[in-house]
């Protein structure tokens, strides 16, 4: 019995010693780069987005203006501007303001009949058609502009001030246009009140970016 179990025991060490000799001498098969590249940096915080890719404002601009409610809106506002034009009241060379310009429909709609100088204004800047300035404050000198355009003067927190400032900027002769919600009689005449050196021309209800809105058409005087 003493012989059989030494014979197992010289069995089970021969066994383990080969299988570790085979162990050592095998390839591993994972395989391990000497000069491994630095893995990226998780961020530190929710505001490190140095890792992150951005999307290029031309492109994300030109994906906004293609859109069907961007091109119906500009087109909108083009149908106003045509009409006012054809009242000679400004040209491809007058020199335009738009005041609350929002994202900037009207704007491109003037760039796109032509126009060579259209500034456009709005608390929020919507590059490149419209640049950040406050509109009861306009960073503009005395009579520089030709004509001046608000499609949303009720959105004005001063409108007087608001209105004021219009009229300072455009030349005596020129015209100030507002747009207000659809509306007539004594709310016009409230409109036109906020007017101080301007006389009423016109009043005409119109749809712009789908709304129906009142165009009240105003000549700056002397």
């Amino acid at each position: 019995m003493e012989s059989f179990l030494n014979k197992i025991s010289f069995i089970s060490i021969t066994i383990a010693t080969l299988t570790l000799l085979l162990l050592y001498l095998k390839t591993p098969q994972t395989f391990i780069n000497p000069n491994p590249k630095p893995q990226q940096k998780f961020p530190k915080s929710t505001c490190d987005f140095t890792h992150r890719t951005f999307t290029n404002i031309n492109k994300h601009n030109r994906r906004i203006w293609s859109t069907k409610s961007w091109i119906q809106t500009v087109h909108s506002f083009t149908i106003q501007f045509q009409s006012l034009q054809a009242q000679n009241f400004f040209s491809n060379n007058s020199r335009i303001l738009v005041v609350s310009a929002g994202a900037g429909h009207s704007v491109m709609a003037l760039n796109n009949m032509g126009v060579n100088h259209v500034s456009g204004i709005e608390v929020v800047e919507s590059h490149p058609l419209v640049r950040r300035a406050d509109p009861h404050n306009l960073p503009f000198l005395d009579k520089v502009f030709h004509f001046g355009f608000s499609p949303y003067l009720e959105r004005a927190l001063f409108p007087a001030r608001y209105v004021r400032e219009m009229e300072r900027t455009v030349r005596d002769g020129g015209a100030c246009v507002v747009a207000v919600e659809e509306c007539g009689g004594e709310e016009v005449e409230e409109v036109v009140k906020l007017f101080k050196k301007s006389k009423l021309l016109a009043v005409k209800n119109v749809t712009l970016g789908g709304e129906r809105r009142t165009s009240i058409v105003m000549k700056v005087v002397k």
